[in-house]
């Protein structure tokens, strides 16, 4: 079992799914840093705000001792678009990635076709002939 396991775990395709997904774990990273760090200031810009702390404001919270806001219920939609932006990002680097790889990729040519046989109106034509004999 520990060899089938082992087996199964040095497989190509396998140890190519795990790369990628370090890879984009990776990439990822760079990405929403990309978007906090840049794309969410110049949209803050418009908003005159921190785009990440965008927030439709349903029930006001209060103050406690401490000054801190308390049972505050908010809807946080700047945090949202963020991911959304980061999944639009991410997304199409996937999709750029795999179009070039999928160019790349020889283009199998065709099998050649099998040599064609006597048809079974051949076939029965040369055994009425064989049978006149």
């Amino acid at each position: 079992m520990l060899k089938e396991f082992k087996d199964f775990a040095m497989k190509g395709n396998l140890v190519d799914i795990a790369v990628g997904f370090v890879m984009g774990a990776a990439f990822n990273k760079v990405v929403a840093s990309f978007t906090g760090g840049i794309v969410s200031p110049l949209i803050g810009l418009i908003f005159n705000a921190d785009f990440k702390d965008l927030k439709y404001i349903i029930n006001e919270g209060t103050m406690n001792d401490a000054g801190e806001k308390v049972g505050e219920v908010a809807v946080m939609y700047g945090d949202f678009l963020t991911n959304v932006i980061d999944f639009i990002i991410v997304a199409f680097v996937m999709f750029m990635i795999v179009k070039g790889v999928n160019k790349m990729k020889k283009k199998e040519e065709p099998a050649p076709e099998a040599p064609k046989g006597p048809t079974t109106e051949e076939l029965l034509v040369e055994i009425r002939d064989a049978l006149k004999k």
